[in-house]
C-alpha cells in the first residue's frame, strides 16, 4: 500500500505464532496442535507458524530473525477449569534484561520465559509478544494425547489465534515509539 505522494510503502507486519510443549506429556502438546492445525490453513500474508515442541534455543533464534509480533501458544496453570484459554500481554519490562554473573541459560531447557529474556539480553526483542495459553489437566504424568477439555479448547484457541493476527496486522496494536 502507498502513502501520499513522496511517502514511503507502509511495511507488511510480520507476524510469528509459535507452538510450544512436549508431546509425551499429555496437554503439553496443546501448542504443538494448535500450530500443526494452523499450519494445514491459509495465513494472512506475513504470518508465519512454527511448532517448536520444546526447543526454545530454536524458537529465539527464529525471533531474531526480526518480527513485528510473536504470538506463543502454550499450556499455563492459572488455576482455571481446565480448557480455559487465557490471552496474556508481555510487555518487556515483565522480563529481566539482564543474566547475572555466574548465570547460566541452559540452551537445552528453555521454557518461553527463559527464551524470552535470552532474546531480551541480546536485543532481539519483538514489536509485541501475546500468549494464548490454555489451562491444562494433565501435564505431569507422560502420556500421548490431549484431554477431552483441552482438545475442546483447540478450536477455540484457533479463532483467538485468527483474532490476535487481526489485532497485530494494524499499526493501533503498536504503541508509538
Amino acid at each position: 500500500m502507498t502513502g501520499p505522494q513522496g511517502a514511503s510503502p507502509e511495511l507488511e507486519k510480520q507476524i510469528l505464532v509459535a507452538g510450544v510443549g512436549n508431546a509425551w506429556l499429555q496437554d503439553d502438546a496443546f501448542g504443538a496442535e494448535v500450530a500443526r492445525r494452523l499450519a494445514e490453513r491459509e495465513l494472512p500474508s506475513g504470518v508465519s507458524v512454527m511448532d517448536v515442541g520444546t526447543s526454545g534455543l530454536d524458537l529465539a533464534y527464529e525471533v531474531m530473525r526480526g518480527y513485528s509480533a510473536l504470538v506463543i501458544v502454550d499450556v499455563s496453570r492459572q488455576g482455571g477449569e481446565p480448557g480455559t484459554l487465557y490471552v496474556i500481554d508481555v510487555e518487556p519490562d515483565d522480563v529481566p534484561s539482564e543474566i547475572e554473573d555466574g548465570e547460566t541459560i541452559d540452551p537445552h531447557s528453555m521454557d518461553p520465559m527463559t527464551m524470552l529474556r535470552f532474546v531480551r539480553v541480546i536485543g532481539g526483542w519483538p514489536g509485541r509478544v501475546q500468549v494464548i495459553a490454555c489451562e491444562p489437566a494433565e501435564v505431569d504424568e507422560v502420556g500421548v494425547g490431549l484431554t477431552a477439555a483441552v482438545e475442546a479448547a483447540v478450536d477455540r484457541a484457533i479463532g483467538l489465534v485468527f483474532e490476535t493476527i487481526e489485532e497485530l496486522r494494524t499499526d493501533a496494536a503498536y504503541p508509538a515509539s
